[in-house]
């Protein structure tokens, strides 16, 4: 078993959700979060957001994954961030579990 962490705008949320279903993962838990990214080294005239600080409505979801479906869900998601013509991405992480009841 492993720790699965997906983070994405919130916008994702139902794509999220649907690709989880497909890997095979069924049971999760998920939260709004507030994402962040520091701009400050970038010039303004090449920031799409125009200021140095950006917090965006974002996601977080939560779950406990069999190995076996980890291959499935990282293609999923490899697929899924490689379709979209926009700047952000799911990002999704993995941590091993020491020991589970």
């Amino acid at each position: 078993m492993k720790l699965v962490l997906l983070t994405a705008v919130h916008s994702f949320k139902r794509e999220l959700q649907h690709l989880l279903k497909q890997s095979g993962v069924k049971t999760y838990s998920y939260r709004d979060v507030t994402g962040f990214k520091d701009l400050s080294e970038e010039a303004l005239a090449s920031n799409w957001f125009g200021s140095e600080i950006n917090e965006i409505e974002s996601i977080a979801f939560y779950a406990i994954v069999p190995v076996e479906n980890l291959e499935k869900l990282y293609d999923l998601i490899l697929t899924f961030n490689q379709e979209l013509e926009t700047k952000t991405k799911v990002h999704l992480a993995t941590f091993s579990i020491e020991k589970f009841i």
